[in-house]
């Protein structure tokens, strides 16, 4: 069996469709995790089910947790907070998610034995370090390790609250703290740069936990008390702004196209491409907006543009579009204009190197580029670039989303195109060639 597709045909224009992306895997993994410490059967519908996802569930389910994955909705038997069956040198493969592994840290921070958690070769590389040390000081016993995975973990009957200071901007890092926070007595004070803030949500308008939060000199305050169980819940899971922000891109850089994205999350935290995207002269906007849980769900309107502009990016938004980023780059190599981004250190600390691909593709492609310092992209774009070359892309560590950013690129672009890994998409977005060739792409 071949191990790639190739596309060498641009998408003809596509007018009026409407699609539904997956649910989104952020709230799909925290779901997984929250329901599994809450008390009696928690119930999802529109989970997410890709291989992160199902790794996650294999994962609670050795932790003794009886999990129902349906067709339409997902059941999870949680036990409360101290439910878990802690068996010796329990072995959990978190396979490529960053989310599962670093918050299944946190959960198991009251082990009665040692359990080794690990990961795919992708998923070894990343670093640990940012959980390892809180955790640490909370009472989670770790091994002698070199800040990598796979960790050997030992909990504590003598865990402790902390003052922490999260410097990252890093949802996992904060949410980490969050999870382990419920097993800890007292209060547990969090002091993060702005992130994603899908577990305060959760932890407040669905768990009702008493937490607190509260913004101050540009950083998120969370006070969390310890020791709290809480009730199984019901939730409806929204589709994934990430998986969305490959069509939005899609649909901006054809000819004649407009697209309606339905009921995706559009929580202010998530949308940073779509400010980005609008600052750079596309018009994206929402419709059907409406409030659940907390979170901000709407129907994505996109139409295709030709006269976009180069942006001068301030730092500050990169947190709101760290996992988007590629596609911007795209953008802005058919803006007019110099377009300049930087404090993007956290992008070679993703599944792949990918403040070090996109440069490369860009390269690939014939964009005058620049990168510096592994912090900063400058980007010379031409409004007329048509691609006629052929292209190979190829070990890119499986990222997921660098395969679905060339298939964009291959796409609206042109060119001949080999992209290998296609069961990459399994991780994040299994439904991602359907929708495409739905829409009109053709792809072999």
């Amino acid at each position: 069996m071949k191990n790639f597709i190739q596309i060498n045909k641009k998408i003809n224009n596509f007018r009026n469709k409407e699609i539904f992306v997956t649910g989104d895997k952020s709230l799909s993994i925290r779901f997984v995790i929250l329901s599994s410490l809450a008390k009696g059967k928690s119930i999802a519908r529109n989970l997410l089910a890709s291989e992160d996802v199902i790794n996650a569930i294999k994962c609670i389910k050795k932790l003794g947790i009886k999990i129902n994955l349906k067709k339409n909705y997902c059941e999870v038997f949680g036990k409360g907070l101290w439910g878990y069956k802690y068996k010796d040198n329990l072995l959990l493969d978190a396979g490529n998610s960053g989310t599962a592994a670093r918050l299944l840290c946190a959960a198991i921070i009251d082990s009665k034995n040692k359990i080794k958690i690990t990961g795919d070769n992708s998923l070894k590389k990343r670093d640990m370090l940012r959980i390892i040390n809180p955790l640490q000081e909370i009472g989670l016993r770790f091994e002698k390790n070199n800040g990598r995975l796979p960790l050997t973990v030992n909990g504590s009957k003598n865990l402790t609250s902390i003052k922490y200071l999260e410097n990252l901007g890093s949802a996992q890092c904060k949410s980490a703290v969050m999870i382990a926070a419920l097993k800890v007595p007292g209060v547990t004070n969090l002091k993060c740069l702005p992130s994603r803030n899908h577990t305060e949500l959760l932890f407040k308008n669905v768990l009702k936990l008493p937490i607190i939060t509260k913004k101050e000199e540009g950083y998120d305050i969370i006070q969390i008390n310890g020791l709290n169980n809480f009730k199984s819940f019901k939730y409806k899971i929204p589709g994934d702004i990430s998986s969305a922000s490959f069509f939005i891109v899609l649909t901006l850089l054809s000819k004649n196209s407009y697209l309606i994205i339905k009921e995706t999350n559009i929580n202010p935290t998530r949308v940073g491409i779509i400010n980005i995207l609008n600052k750079m002269g596309a018009n994206i906007f929402f419709k059907n907006k409406k409030v659940y849980n907390g979170e901000e769900i709407a129907d994505i309107h996109v139409s295709s543009i030709t006269n976009l502009k180069s942006i001068n990016l301030n730092p500050k938004l990169n947190s709101s579009a760290i996992d988007e980023f590629l596609l911007i780059f795209l953008v802005a190599a058919v803006c007019k204009g110099k377009s300049k981004f930087s404090g993007l250190e956290e992008l070679n600390k993703k599944e792949s190197k990918r403040l070090d691909w996109g440069y490369k593709i860009l390269k690939m492609m014939g964009v005058r580029v620049k990168k510096i310092d592994n912090s900063e992209l400058i980007i010379w774009g031409n409004p007329k670039l048509e691609l006629k070359n052929n292209f190979v892309i190829k070990n890119f560590l499986k990222d997921h989303r660098i395969f679905m950013l060339t298939v964009i690129a291959a796409l609206t672009l042109g060119g001949n195109w080999k992209i290998y890994n296609p069961e990459s998409v399994k991780t994040s977005f299994p439904t991602f060639l359907k929708i495409i060739k739905n829409l009109g792409g053709k792809i072999s």
